[in-house]
């Protein structure tokens, strides 16, 4: 029985120093060279060429608009309007896009704004003035004043006697502009205006 034990404990220990003689091996050997895989570029096909008689389609080109040109005489004419009282406070709305398509509408506004700025008959709410009224009263300060109950109230509330409403409508690639100075004490329109945009 005892020798029994001797000869399998007499086993294992051959079978562990082999083990370990192996492992020493294995772990004395220099690990084998790696050689680096330069990455391969990823050929491009060449651009499909067009049947004889088919038609390239070209991309939509981009459309800009000189809005400085386009509301100085609109302006001009609203500035000539008869029933205007002179140092009055005016609210320029945002000109509210109407047409088909996209309209850098927050541009055509700045030219609104610079064309009004030494105008000699009114006094403009500023932006700043404009947005503040529009937090303070919960209105978005992206919002166009298409309600005409709204643009009253916020005129009102900066102290504005007139509203200048603008809207750019019909096709983006030409769009006309329309203009309505309204009185805020009795929301009446007392000059209307439109004309083509100016490329």
């Amino acid at each position: 029985m005892s020798s029994s034990i001797y000869k399998i404990s007499g086993v294992m220990l051959v079978a562990l120093m082999l083990s370990g003689c192996i492992t020493g091996e294995q772990s004395q050997q220099p690990p084998a060279p790696v050689e680096p895989v330069q990455p391969t570029q990823p050929v491009e096909p060449p651009p499909a060429k067009p049947e004889p008689g088919e038609t390239v389609q070209q991309p939509p080109k981009i459309v800009t608009i000189n809005w400085d040109a386009s509301v100085q005489p609109l302006v001009a004419k609203m500035l000539q309007a008869e029933g205007v009282t002179s140092g009055s406070v005016l609210l320029v709305d945002r000109i509210k896009n109407s047409t088909n398509g996209n309209l850098q509408s927050a541009k055509a506004t700045t030219a609104l704004q610079n064309s009004l700025a030494n105008n000699g008959k009114f006094t403009l709410v500023t932006p700043q003035q404009l947005a503040t009224a529009k937090q303070t009263l919960g209105l978005s300060a992206e919002d166009s004043l298409t309600s005409r109950s709204k643009a009253i109230g916020l005129a009102r509330y900066v102290g504005a006697q007139y509203v200048l409403y603008s809207n750019a409508q019909g096709d983006v690639k030409s769009p006309e502009l329309q203009m309505q100075l309204m009185l805020v004490q009795t929301g009446e329109i007392i000059w209307s205006g439109n004309g083509d945009v100016q490329h």
